[in-house]
């Protein structure tokens, strides 16, 4: 049985009540930072927002719901930044490295902590769709360096500079020269698979 994500017991319409969600959120995170996974609950949640907690339930059934919303909100935020990316970057392979190295390091206590939550949550198919998308803007903006590139290639790309740019915030490798790693390594493979590609296309 495939087991579906917590949602919002109900989507604000009104000014306020997307302001109270989004504080609800923003509390969880901020908790999250302090103290990790383990510091969060629904009553913390609540306090650190300024709602009472009969607020909260009126829009979130529990703390896994709350995650989940914050979950997305964080994926959304780097998705805004690869859209906003302009066609006619000189270097968009720098930008979009650039954008996601931002993303990780603007709140790092979050980013490792939501890293953890992830797995526990059957969200497998909300990444996918998000890495698809990276490689949809990916090939419009590489395509000038690299020529057309294959869709399973891009998001081979994508996973792979995704996956650098996490283990340098896990401190598994240092943060210093992360970008230029992160490019050398993405236009290394890009590189190829077009080389590979325009060979075959000329057999």
């Amino acid at each position: 049985m495939t087991l579906s994500p917590p949602r919002p017991r109900k989507q604000p319409r009104q000014r306020r009540a997307i302001e109270t969600c989004a504080a609800i959120i923003e509390a969880a995170a901020r908790i999250l930072e302090g103290g990790g996974p383990e510091e969060l609950n629904t009553n913390r949640i609540a306090e650190r927002a300024g709602v009472s907690i009969g607020t909260l339930y009126q829009y979130f059934p529990d703390k896994q719901a709350i995650l989940v919303a914050l979950i997305r909100r964080e994926r959304e935020a780097l998705l805004q930044e690869m859209r906003a990316i302009p066609q006619e970057s000189g270097d968009a392979l720098r930008a979009m490295v650039d954008a996601s190295i931002r993303h990780q390091f603007a709140r790092p206590d979050l980013a490792r902590s939501l890293e953890l939550i992830e797995v526990s949550f059957p969200l497998d198919a909300e990444a996918a769709a998000m890495a698809h998308e990276i490689a949809a803007i990916s090939s419009g903006l590489l395509a000038r360096r690299f020529g057309r590139i294959d869709q399973t290639d891009l998001l081979t790309a994508v996973v792979m500079g995704r996956a650098l740019v996490n283990a340098a915030g896990q401190g598994m490798i240092p943060f210093e020269a992360l970008a230029e790693r992160v490019v050398l390594a993405i236009a290394g493979y890009l590189e190829k698979v077009a080389g590979r590609s325009a060979a075959g296309a000329g057999n």
